[in-house]
């Protein structure tokens, strides 16, 4: 068992807890000093079934899912079947022994453990989620003095019984899980201590009031629903206006409407829902009102698979819309930038009145991560409005083709937009030169957008002959597997701005010898980007799209084979 990088999984049903169990555990882990990374993956479906969560603890490069298994706890019946093949002979799997097939008894490291039993015995299996929360604390050895004072702060409002009876449940699984006596040391960090526990939704979440938001309207559609949760939860202390809109439809033309009073919003929703939102987008995009949209990935098309990942909507997202406008897609690549990409959406949408698409998915969403907490000072919102006079045009036309934005009520100007074309009061028209002239000017804002753009990361040799291209939720294996191998002459360029193309992006493709597209959909559709803007094709490209994250073994092999063949590594 590898010292700092220990992979637990929890396999068990859904709806029984094993989510509220691993906010448990990872706060456990922050307040030991431990660094991890913590995933789910989730059946469709709100009971039965088999979800799993791993927790990866160990060194400060821990970034992103392993196929590789340390330690199973079976928690249900059939709960190995869909895992089996990430199983090793070093597997350790422990759990009661009705939910454990006997070939798995006797070919693997198995110990007989049931937390229901230990839950009944003190006090109920109402309380076996605590035992695990326990069990999985003696495993690691961990003292748990603190989590026991967390416990009777969490639960003291239900009275002394119940918190005796968790106590209870947590001693007796920590005793279990002491007593396997397994060999695990995993080095702490002080510094950990004093970092933040945040999931992916969080983040994004935190990013939208960092940029101002004071208004979200969506309809509920997963993994989206996280974000409109999270500012829910936050709406009174925020200042939010929180409006659960009747469809897709209606929500992002109530955001439209919001951005258009002098409000700043978002909506949130994932493939299905955004489809039915592009005629909201080309709304934004030809009355200059902003809007920021946030799309949250899953595997289409249609329903797909609601609650698994992938990175399937970035074309989707550059060519939604009918006509020519101009639009902007980000898409944060780590937990530390997610904040500061969901900032950016909402000044670049003010700031030159155009929709901001952010591109996230389930996986981002869905994981916890811990990070430094981050510092809300270093970002600044303002509002990009005028005081209209009487005179006020809304389209102006001017050589950035950026108008002064009125708002109604604000001046004495009248603040007029029209769906169809129009001219540069906001009426409409169907002369031929003006449709010309305001096409013009809404794609001449293009300038200045790839002027104030984000430009991609480059991580590693600054010399590069090779160079990996990636997006999104998928870079943190590929930094990761890119530490490990410690390769010389290869980098990974990273981009969070996925449209327009950073103006850089030629230059730092060109540099490179060979060129590896990584990502998490069929078509490599970045590189298709690439190649249209460029005429730059990747030399070889590394995709999955079975509705589940890279694993780190899965890029590790396929980066081996592909460099091998170009003579990088033996």
């Amino acid at each position: 068992m590898n010292k700092n990088d220990l992979s637990i999984v929890l396999s068990g049903e859904a709806g029984k807890g094993i989510h509220t169990l691993e906010a448990l555990i990872i706060r456990s882990l922050r307040n030991a000093g431990y660094h991890f990374f913590s995933t789910s993956e989730v059946m469709s479906r709100i009971r039965g079934g088999n979800n799993t969560t791993q927790f990866r603890i160990g060194h400060r490069g821990i970034r992103a899912a392993t196929d590789r298994i340390d330690i199973l706890l079976v928690l249900n019946k059939n709960a190995i079947t869909r895992i089996k093949h990430r199983l090793s002979k070093s597997t350790i799997i422990i759990g009661d022994e009705r939910y454990v097939e006997d070939e798995y008894k006797t070919n693997y490291d198995y110990r007989n453990v049931s937390p229901n039993i230990l839950a009944r015995e003190s006090g109920g299996e109402l309380f076996t989620n605590i035992a695990i929360y326990g069990l999985i604390l003696g495993i690691i050895h961990l003292d748990i003095e603190h989590e026991k004072e967390m416990l009777r702060a969490k639960f003291l409002a239900k009275g002394t019984l119940i918190v005796d009876k968790n106590i209870l449940a947590l001693t007796a699984g920590n005793k279990a899980g002491i007593a396997l006596q397994l060999p695990i040391d995993i080095e702490k960090y002080d510094e950990m201590r004093q970092r933040a526990v945040l999931s992916g939704n969080d983040i994004i979440g935190y990013g939208a009031l960092a940029g101002g938001c004071n208004f979200i309207a969506s309809y509920p559609m997963s993994p989206g629903t996280g974000l409109f949760t999270f500012l829910a939860q936050h709406a009174k202390q925020a200042g939010v206006v929180v409006e659960q809109a009747e469809d897709e439809i209606a929500a992002i033309n109530m955001g439209i409407g919001a951005w258009y009073a002098g409000a700043r919003a978002v909506v949130t929703t994932s493939g299905g829902g955004f489809a039915l939102m592009e005629e909201g987008i080309s709304l934004s995009g030809i009355i200059e009102t902003p809007i920021v949209i946030h799309n949250a990935q899953r595997p289409g098309p249609a329903t797909g698979l609601p609650t698994r990942t992938e990175q399937g909507d970035l074309l989707f997202a550059v060519f939604s819309g009918h006509g020519d406008f101009p639009k902007i897609v980000l898409a944060p690549s780590s937990p530390q930038d997610g904040i500061e990409i969901m900032h950016k959406a909402f000044v670049m949408a003010d700031k030159y009145k155009v929709p901001v698409i952010v591109l996230t998915d389930q996986y981002y969403l869905d994981s916890n991560y811990s990070i430094e907490k981050p510092d809300f000072t270093i970002y600044k919102t303002t509002n990009d409005i005028v005081k209209t006079e009487a005179d006020y045009l809304t389209y102006k036309v001017n050589e950035s083709g950026i108008s002064p934005r009125g708002i109604p009520g604000f001046g004495d100007g009248m603040v007029c937009v029209d769906s169809d074309e129009h001219d540069e009061s906001g009426h409409i028209t169907e002369e031929a030169s003006v449709r010309v002239t305001m096409a013009d000017k809404r794609m001449c804002k293009i300038n200045s957008i790839l002027n104030d753009s984000v430009k991609p990361e480059i991580i590693g040799a600054s010399d590069y002959d090779t160079l990996i291209v990636g997006w999104g939720s998928t870079s943190g294996a590929i930094i990761e597997v890119l530490e490990k191998l410690a390769l010389p002459k290869i980098a990974f360029a990273c981009f969070k701005q996925l449209w327009p193309l950073p103006i850089e992006t030629e230059s730092l493709l060109r540099q490179a010898k060979k060129i590896i597209a990584v990502e998490n959909n069929m078509t490599a559709q970045l590189s298709k980007l690439i190649t249209m803007e460029t005429g730059i094709k990747p030399n070889h490209t590394i995709v999955q799209y079975n509705g589940f994250p890279f694993s780190i073994e899965h890029i590790e092999i396929e980066l081996k084979k592909h460099l091998k063949k170009e003579g990088a590594v033996n």
